[in-house]
């Protein structure tokens, strides 16, 4: 798309990136990895709008990887393909996206603003369909090769350190992590908080515990005790009346092989939410309470420090490469889940009906079609949009500096630790 003004988001993500690689201070092969993936993001969107143009008779002149110099183009048909020296994403051109855009008239049939609504609207929301078409990807993946959380799966992650004693009531049995918690007393456990629920409830008394480690199963017998009369770091483990039984492990879901019948309507749900939940994220990031709280957080280091515990803000390219990095070194399926996260935010945020996003052009295609009538077509002038879209080019701007500010000077904690 050849708006200038509609590029300048990509433009702003490419000079943030650039700036992240920079600031970004992770070694190995990890975050070259990361940032190739980001720019791929980038040309998979460009590319919707590339491959719905080309199907719908419109005419696209220039298909480039990279801003900047021309390194290297070649005319192939009436579109010119090409690299351009900054390698930090890239374009589609097609003519007359405005109606003040001059045109030769030979071409006019073939440019965008003359193509039909139903065009306009793929073409427009291309890009974003190719996030969520990246993000089933990356889910459907992680579901088939890794597999997927199951709440009736609960494994031991690990144990607690009690004052005074060498070993957990369940090391004492010979309990190790990794160990999965099949049953208790014949009863099936079915999740964490039902394993929990019976521990707290059986202090001082046996139990008998169906273990699965490896291709084996076996009992156990252990007692748990009562947390009252425990203490962590000088702390008691419970307080009141009422005993309350403690093993001393901690607890997780197993990660369990998902097939391709479940895989399929599990990723559509997944991604779905994920939507649902950007649409949110995306309406509390634009909030006024939003703004005046990043404000706060820039001007106070104690209350940065503060969110960057939490979790509670959003984050600028540098945060995002940051955390992609973590998540890699935390496994296959964390990085994919933060990809897949990604993905739906990026596309969500520029289905957002304003200039320059490409919901902006949806918007504005939408209500040429209303305004339409038979034999007569609706011609709207962007250029009375110029205040809102500088506006909120501003407001995109404050955004990613206080963003980014606070991903250097206070970066978030590692949230796969």
């Amino acid at each position: 798309m050849n708006n200038p003004i509609r590029h300048s988001p990509w433009l702003l993500l490419a000079g943030l990136l650039a700036l992240g690689v920079a600031l970004t201070a992770l070694a190995g092969v990890t975050l070259p990895l990361i940032i190739l993936a980001i720019i791929f993001m980038v040309m998979a969107h460009e590319f919707g709008h590339y491959i719905t143009a080309k199907r719908s008779g419109m005419l696209v002149t220039d298909f480039f990887v990279g801003f900047g110099p021309v390194l290297w183009s070649k005319q192939i048909g009436e579109t010119r393909y090409g690299v351009r020296a900054l390698l930090l994403g890239g374009y589609v051109k097609v003519p007359g996206m405005t109606w003040r855009d001059t045109v030769d008239p030979a071409i006019e049939s073939r440019t965008y603003r003359q193509a039909s609504f139903a065009r306009k609207v793929i073409f427009a929301s291309a890009g974003s369909f190719m996030h969520v078409v990246m993000a089933l990807i990356l889910v459907w993946a992680s579901l088939l090769f890794i597999g997927q959380s199951s709440p009736s799966h609960v494994d031991i992650t690990g144990f607690a350190l009690w004052d005074g004693h060498s070993q957990t009531a369940a090391q004492q049995a010979g309990l190790r992590a990794g160990d999965r918690i099949i049953s208790i007393d014949a009863q099936t456990i079915t999740s964490p908080t039902m394993l929990t629920n019976l521990i707290h409830a059986s202090a001082g008394r046996a139990l008998t515990i169906r273990v699965a480690r490896g291709s084996s199963q076996f009992n156990v017998s252990v007692t748990p005790q009562d947390g009252r009369g425990l203490t962590s770091g000088g702390a008691p483990i419970a307080t009141g009346k009422v005993p309350v039984g403690y093993l001393g492990i901690a607890l997780g879901e197993q990660i369990v092989p998902v097939g391709v019948a479940s895989a399929i309507p599990n990723g559509l749900h997944i991604v779905g939410s994920t939507i649902t939940a950007a649409i949110k994220a995306i309406g509390h990031v634009f909030s006024p309470s939003m703004f005046a709280s990043l404000f706060h957080q820039v001007a106070s280091p104690s209350a940065a420090n503060l969110i960057q515990n939490e979790q509670q803000r959003p984050q600028s390219i540098v945060g995002v490469v940051r955390i992609a990095t973590q998540a890699a070194d935390a496994g296959w399926a964390p990085l994919l889940g933060v990809l897949m996260m990604v993905n739906i935010f990026i596309g969500v945020l520029n289905m957002m009906p304003l200039l320059p996003l490409d919901g902006g052009y949806v918007a504005i295609a939408t209500y040429e079609r209303l305004r339409s009538r038979k034999g007569r077509r609706y011609q709207f002038d962007l250029a009375k949009l110029n205040v809102l879209t500088i506006g909120f080019i501003g407001v995109l701007l404050v955004l990613f500096a206080c963003t980014l500010y606070l991903d250097i000077a206070h970066p978030m904690v590692n949230p796969f630790k």
